[in-house]
């Protein structure tokens, strides 16, 4: 049977694996049973599996003839989010939540375990699955790595169910795809005092709302109008009581972009414009900026590979064209290692009630995309392999 036929013959394995891993949710570092349910599936599939990385997978399988060697990875790790799904797998454990598909790659890469194993003849190489803990923290890849998943590795594929695309459609571009996705944590310190008597301390509050305001004058006037580019506080944090002036305040945010010398400024901008903002009202300004992961860049060649996966499969308008997103993945350490893409495979259906964004309590897909998602995960390691 052919990659297409057997990825249909398995579907509802696949979407039943997907809402076993929906219903049972772990957070990043703490995908124990996921993790093991997992290496027991490979193992039937007589996949050699071994745990590395904590909580990470990797499993090998070896071709009946010599070659190459692919690898295709997928992440595991769910969110601290409270599911509002009215569904039958909806998440047993309270306040976490599978709100960003990573069930459904997870189930992918097993109904592509599956496949590979079946057509080992056809294996003209070594498939390395990369099952992948802690994407969420910008932490698992280099973890993985690290272990040596990357070993001897000529190219990767990694998928991500995306909400903004239609179901049935799959984004292939070469290029750079996603943002780098780096984060800060800023403190303002200033003096208490009575509320009722402001002049006597220093309002820390008043200070980080000024910070606020002028962090957002970088994008608009110190990085060029054609370069995107984004600075957002997730978090303020300031004040005990409403008469007691506030004499700290921690603020935690992002910021995103493509341009590597971009990233390089925000550092040294954003620690100007703290400083002295919180200056000119007699606070003081601390700014900690932590490097997230790299942006993602679609090698062109594997790019085109991963396309005629698709277009052999399906239909040629399945793969169509989406610009580039500001939202981050940490599959950008493996291409550093390896020339690889990721696939943004649409699950976006409003028929079936998959119409909502990434982490959101009532993100869900339409899990016809699965067999798409499975499809490309098997075709692309055969056609990879088989390529000069």
């Amino acid at each position: 049977m052919k990659v297409g036929e057997l990825a249909k013959k398995y579907e509802g394995q696949v979407i039943a694996w997907r809402r076993e891993f929906h219903e049972n949710p772990e957070l990043s570092w703490e995908e124990v049973r996921t993790g093991n349910r997992i290496c027991e599936e490979l193992k039937r599939m007589n996949i050699k599996v071994k745990r590395i990385a904590k909580t990470g997978v990797l499993g090998v399988l070896k071709g009946d003839k010599s070659g190459k060697t692919v690898a295709l990875r997928a992440d595991m790790d769910a969110l601290p989010v409270k599911e509002a799904n009215n569904v039958s797998y909806k998440s047993k454990n309270e306040g976490i939540m599978h709100a960003c598909g990573h069930d459904g790659h997870i189930a992918m890469l097993l109904g592509a375990a599956k496949i590979l194993s079946l057509m080992k003849n056809k294996v003209e190489g070594t498939v390395i699955f990369i099952f992948q803990p802690a994407e969420e923290k910008i932490q698992g890849a280099l973890k993985m790595i690290e272990a040596g998943a990357m070993k001897g590795v000529d190219a990767i594929l990694g998928i991500h169910l995306w909400s903004d695309l239609a179901s049935g459609k799959v984004s292939l571009e070469s290029g750079t795809r996603l943002a780098f996705t780096d984060m800060f944590k800023i403190t303002i310190r200033g003096k208490g005092g009575h509320g009722s008597m402001p002049h006597q301390g220093v309002d820390a509050i008043v200070a980080a709302s000024a910070v606020v305001m002028n962090l957002q004058s970088i994008v608009s006037r110190e990085i060029g109008p054609l370069e995107p580019a984004v600075v957002t506080i997730g978090k303020f944090h300031g004040g005990e009581r409403f008469n007691v002036l506030c004499d700290e305040v921690l603020m935690e945010g992002t910021t995103r972009g493509f341009n590597p010398q971009v990233r390089d400024k925000f550092p040294v901008i954003m620690e100007r414009v703290i400083k002295e903002t919180a200056r000119a009202y007699r606070a003081e300004g601390e700014l900690e900026y932590i490097l997230g992961c790299p942006s993602v860049i679609n090698d062109p060649q594997i790019s085109q590979i991963a396309s005629r996966a698709v277009i052999n499969n399906f239909r040629e308008e399945s793969v169509i064209k989406l610009e580039k997103v500001m939202g981050g993945e940490d599959f950008s350490f493996y291409t550093q290692e390896a020339p690889g893409v990721i696939a943004l495979v649409g699950v976006r259906n409003e028929s079936k009630g998959a119409m909502y964004p990434h982490h959101h309590k009532k993100f869900n897909i339409d899990e016809d995309a699965l067999t798409i998602g499975t499809t490309l995960y098997s075709q692309f390691a055969l056609d990879f392999l088989d390529s000069d």
